[in-house]
């Protein structure tokens, strides 16, 4: 299939989807570049995934707000204007501040996070999450729930600037 060139204004943006308290805004599936997934991702404080993995890569640019990452067993507050890499297979997580904050997330080639997030949003109803179902939906894409911190990764220390 070949690739067309687009574009998305504000007005064309689809339908946020709500997925485990963060509003998800699809901008570019994979199905339309064929390779990588753009999404725009914006949360009240607290909001976030739990620590997971998966096997493509992600690419977070933080926006507005300051962002609770963590990443390799090590955690550190991200402010707007820093980017973040996660390689495939890393486990992550992140958690908005104090006043919320947006970021654009772009997933690397190969990725199914739109999928991911479409899935939950029509099945995982607003609210305290059906925590089962969550992680079945998640395995179904390749996604995997990190229970304890990285057996790679010695102790829980903060990442260096």
């Amino acid at each position: 299939m070949t690739t067309r060139p687009f574009i998305v204004s504000p007005q064309d943006y689809p339908r946020a989807l709500s997925v485990l308290g963060v509003q998800i805004t699809v901008l570019a599936p994979n199905t339309a570049t064929q390779s990588y997934e753009i999404t725009l991702q914006e949360g009240a404080q607290g909001m976030g995934p739990p620590p997971h993995k998966h096997d493509w890569d992600e690419c977070f640019f933080v926006l507005t707000g300051t962002i609770e990452l963590s990443c390799a067993g090590k955690t550190q507050y991200v402010q707007a204007g820093t980017l973040v890499h996660v390689p495939a297979g890393t486990v992550h997580a992140f958690r908005f501040g104090d006043s919320g904050g947006s970021m654009p997330e772009l997933s690397g080639a190969g990725g199914s996070a739109t999928k991911v997030f479409t899935h939950l949003d029509r099945e995982v109803p607003v609210g305290p999450p059906d925590i089962p179902k969550v992680i079945d939906i998640l395995q179904r894409y390749g996604v995997a729930v990190d229970a304890g911190p990285d057996p790679a990764v010695a102790g829980n220390e903060t990442m260096a600037k």
